[in-house]
């Protein structure tokens, strides 16, 4: 495999993270990191035993100067437009942080400029690369038959204090993404229409709403339930959620933890059809989370094989969280157009 330059930008947390698996990874040599305040990325590379790196707070500069292979975008959402726009107009691919864009205009504009550089834009949805979710995702394909209901739940007491506790919609804005692109992950089903409440018990934390219940309509006539809250005190889920698929052929169940369950029908007759639950074996993977989106987005630049994540489908599910969003504000279904 070809050793690539890699330029990282953004010094945050998920900063810190993508410079230590990119100075992991022997296929790729991080040339440069960059962020809007200059002084802490040169402090964090110095602390990750990076010293020899270019650091500062210009993207066009190191873009020009370091002639980077890819660009690494772990920014805040606000800023993927600009540093995405950047760097595909210097003809560079991109592999950005989730959620794509802070609006869907500025998802559209990303796509777009991806579509005009010819070039590879992907969002790493760090949660597909999950060996218990990639398997209930093969189960849900080859047993269940046709597929006609989903439910997910999350519920997690997270006080984390913070821009989180002030913003408007911390559930949805924050975290539901990776729920509802699993959502389709596992199901290959993509939005038509949603309905969202968003609520706040009395006892919560948070200034915004921070528990949901929402419907999607998807394609094939399933429905897609999701509730979740992020002031949930005691008996949490896991931060995967745990989910049901309800297909002709049987049931799915997976605690987002353990080993999926599946549970055939095997005679049909009676009050309830006799079904069997098989046990179920799940494969390793090599790279999980963020380093199996590198992989993937690896993989995609030697062979041009659309990686998961590539733009024109991960904004299908930005539109869900925005469609989301505008329904609870109008408190009604609306359309979800990506």
């Amino acid at each position: 495999m070809a050793t690539y330059r890699a330029l990282l930008a953004g010094a945050g947390g998920w900063g810190k993270e993508w410079a230590k698996t990119l100075a992991a990874c022997p296929e790729v040599e991080l040339v440069a990191w960059v962020s809007r305040r200059a002084d802490v990325v040169a402090a964090a590379a110095a602390s990750l035993g990076l010293p020899k790196l270019h650091t500062g707070g210009d993207l066009e500069a190191a873009l020009e100067g370091c002639k980077p292979d890819f660009v690494i975008d772990a920014t805040p959402p606000e800023a993927h437009h600009a540093v995405t726009l950047e760097a595909l107009a210097f003809g560079v691919p991109v592999l950005g942080e989730k959620p794509m864009a802070d609006t869907m205009e500025h998802a559209r504009a990303m796509v777009k400029a991806a579509e005009r550089a010819r070039q590879l834009y992907m969002v790493s949805q760090s949660r597909r690369y999950n060996p218990q979710l990639r398997a209930a995702r093969t189960l849900a394909h080859d047993r269940l038959g046709a597929l006609g209901i989903l439910n997910s739940d999350f519920y997690i007491g997270a006080h984390f204090g913070g821009f989180r506790a002030e913003m408007p919609s911390p559930l949805l804005l924050d975290m539901a993404i990776h729920t509802f692109d699993a959502a389709r992950y596992l199901t290959g089903a993509d939005p038509v229409a949603v309905y969202a409440e968003e609520f706040n018990p009395a006892w919560s934390w948070y200034r915004g709403a921070a528990s949901a219940t929402v419907i999607f309509e998807m394609t094939g006539g399933l429905r897609y339930t999701y509730r979740g809250s992020w002031c949930a005190e005691g008996a949490h889920t896991s931060w995967e959620s745990e989910w049901r698929i309800v297909g002709e052929l049987g049931s799915l169940r997976w605690d987002g933890t353990n080993s999926p369950a599946l549970e055939l029908v095997r005679e049909r007759g009676g009050f309830h059809s006799r079904t069997e639950r098989l046990a179920l074996d799940v494969e390793p993977m090599d790279q999980q989370g963020i380093g199996g989106a590198l992989r993937d987005f690896l993989h995609a630049l030697d062979t041009g094989e659309p990686p998961m994540g590539e733009c024109h489908d991960n904004i299908k599910s930005l539109a869900m969280v925005f469609g989301a969003l505008e329904s609870s504000a109008r408190q009604q279904r609306v359309h979800v157009s990506a």
